[in-house]
């Protein structure tokens, strides 16, 4: 809820820091998303080996309080190329979702834990619902400065609530001898082609959604032709797919594990594809958050069935290292997203960015059917 709340307003406080056109702002706002993500996915893999050695709560407690602080300070930004400073700051922080699935991951039955992950991601979806329409609110009734430091009062709650509550029998990974050190870092995987292909899906994925979040407040703006509550209405368009998310991810998760994760898989490729597409060519609001309300069922299907199968076919010891490369594949997929989304948006226009994030769906779902034709076919078993 923290990070949402000030997401899909980032790129109208961005416009509030100076005299920038429609263009500059666009291309701005990615500038500014992608500062954090760019930082995040060099940080991330040294993250997750500290995570295997010294325990995932303690990654848990190092990402809420720095990122706590980086948002604060982000509320008394005066110019761009601040809160790109801070952003970056964030980055370095990142990673208390990542190493929340991690935690969850190598602590739940490797049968169940496709259920475990996708009711994990309600959480995460759940705040994605809440955040934007109480972030669009605050905005409204008093400015997007204050929402920064909500923001990073809930991040204080979140590590006061880990410190407290959170416990976790961690086990540190042996160091292995210096003679079974091998220079390939997959060689470790009994499937490492799988591994690459769902680490890479999950950039496709993350590129794809992240392309459209700088400019979705911009384009309610233009669809609502500058009348009206922008930030509330702004703030539900960005919630919806939480609304949908939250009851399909766990209905997914369980469908997954009893007939084949790669199934909802596919299928959550072939439903973003139909979703995505017609978003690029919608006249009013009501269209485009019909559109965005089914674009959770889809995400439902993606984020966590990819994780539930790098969970399921990786080693327990490697459970952080993989999902810290998640993290970073996902970092880099939102640097990309964030400036290429931006960048289309200012030399065509918003729907552009839809008509894009639609066609990547499409290319990430051949590259799995043809590189991995196992997760069409058989359940695969856990390693």
């Amino acid at each position: 809820m923290a990070f949402s709340e000030i997401m899909p307003f980032l790129s109208l406080y961005i416009g509030s820091l100076g005299d920038y056109s429609k263009s500059q702002v666009t291309m701005y706002a990615g500038l500014v998303y992608a500062a954090d993500f760019f930082v995040s996915a060099i940080s991330a893999p040294l993250w997750g080996m500290i995570a295997d050695k010294k325990g995932r709560k303690l990654m848990l407690l190092r990402a809420s309080f720095g990122t706590a602080i980086a948002m604060g300070l982000m509320g008394f930004a005066t110019t761009v190329w601040q809160l790109v400073a801070l952003r970056a700051l964030q980055g370095v922080f990142a990673g208390y979702i990542s190493n929340a699935q991690a935690l969850v991951a190598s602590q739940t039955p490797r049968k169940h834990s496709g259920a475990a992950l996708s009711t994990l991601m309600t959480g995460v979806t759940s705040g994605m619902l809440l955040g934007p329409v109480i972030g669009g609110i605050l905005a409204q009734l008093f400015s997007i400065r204050l929402t920064f430091f909500i923001t990073a009062f809930l991040l204080l709650l979140t590590f006061v609530l880990s410190w407290i509550f959170v416990q976790e029998k961690f086990k540190p990974v042996p160091a292995k001898p210096a003679s079974e050190k091998s220079l390939n870092p997959l060689a470790a995987f009994p499937k490492p082609k799988l591994i690459l292909v769902l680490l890479t899906s999950t950039l496709i994925v993350q590129f794809g959604n992240i392309s459209i979040s700088p400019i979705i407040s911009l384009y309610v703006k233009e669809l609502m032709h500058n009348v009206g509550p922008i930030t509330v209405v702004a703030g539900i368009i960005a919630a919806l797919p939480g609304i949908s998310n939250i009851f399909a991810s766990p209905r997914l998760g369980r469908y997954g594990d009893k007939h084949g994760s790669g199934k909802v898989l596919i299928f959550g490729y072939i439903f973003a594809t139909v979703m995505y597409l017609p978003q690029g060519f919608v006249h009013s609001v009501w269209m485009l958050g019909i559109l965005r309300f089914m674009i959770g069922i889809s995400d439902g299907a993606l984020f966590p069935e990819i994780q539930t199968l790098l969970t399921k076919n990786s080693p327990i010891e490697l459970t952080s290292t993989v999902f810290s490369w998640n993290q970073s594949f996902q970092a880099i997929g939102n640097m990309m997203g964030s400036l290429l989304g931006g960048w289309i948006a200012g030399i065509f226009n918003y729907n552009a960015v839809f008509i894009s994030t639609a066609m990547l769906m499409l290319i990430n779902l051949a590259m799995i059917w043809w590189l991995v034709p196992e997760l069409r076919h058989t359940k695969l078993r856990p390693a």
